[in-house]
């Protein structure tokens, strides 16, 4: 009896992240796949990160996701590291980046002239949790305002990053949301998760957020 079988869906996409990961490697890139829900604060992130991983001498690159404009990639820009704009708009307005776009976009990158990339990934805290891109390290970024409900409703994309930065934390005193309770609900869902409190407006944690880049990259390539 020929009965069909459905192959893995994601089979052929899981290929195209290892070779991604491959090619990365080869050159000793760093890569961090950076996800959230729109607005947490990606970018503001990298504006206060990317200086000061330069003045540890890591030269970084950018891909920013989005399903349209390049408004995160001005931005970038502005800090005179490589950046390149990945929108899903003209392919159906995909809500995360694939392995695909970044296949495409290593190829108008130098990578022999950077030593760490961030992936930017478009804004949503459940379709970017489902793909492998050839990253080294997964991040979230959840910022104080969403609430501390978000772990136990979108718990895939707390189960699968290596590091939790809770950003906003200078809201503080305007919310009924707090830093610890944030911190208890995602232990739930992640015990081994290490979760940061940080500020992209004022620079509170960006320092540990760097170190911890750092410390993960030197257990990759040293």
């Amino acid at each position: 009896m020929n009965i069909p079988m459905v192959k893995n869906v994601l089979a052929e996409s899981e290929e195209l992240a290892h070779e991604n990961q491959k090619r990365l490697s080869q050159k000793s890139v760093f890569t961090i796949n950076i996800m959230s829900s729109p607005g947490a604060g990606k970018t503001a992130i990298l504006t206060q990160t990317i200086p000061r991983l330069k003045s540890h001498g890591i030269r970084c690159a950018v891909i920013e996701g989005d399903i349209t404009s390049t408004l995160d990639s001005e931005l970038i820009y502005a800090l005179n590291v490589p950046v390149v704009q990945v929108n899903t708009a003209p392919f159906g307005g995909d809500c995360h980046i694939g392995p695909h776009f970044i296949s495409a976009a290593l190829e108008m990158i130098n990578l022999d002239a950077i030593d760490l990339l961030f992936v930017e990934n478009v804004g949503n805290l459940v379709c970017p949790a489902e793909f492998n891109l050839g990253e080294d390290r997964k991040v979230v970024v959840l910022s104080l305002p969403e609430g501390d409900d978000k772990p136990l409703k979108y718990p895939l994309m707390f189960r699968v990053c290596h590091l939790c930065l809770v950003n906003k934390t200078d809201l503080t005193p305007y919310l009924d949301v707090n830093f610890e309770n944030m911190r208890e609900h995602i232990c739930l869902v992640n015990g081994e998760m290490m979760v940061l409190p940080v500020s992209a407006k004022t620079g509170e944690g960006i320092q540990a957020w760097v170190d911890w880049i750092l410390k993960e990259r030197a257990g990759v390539f040293n």
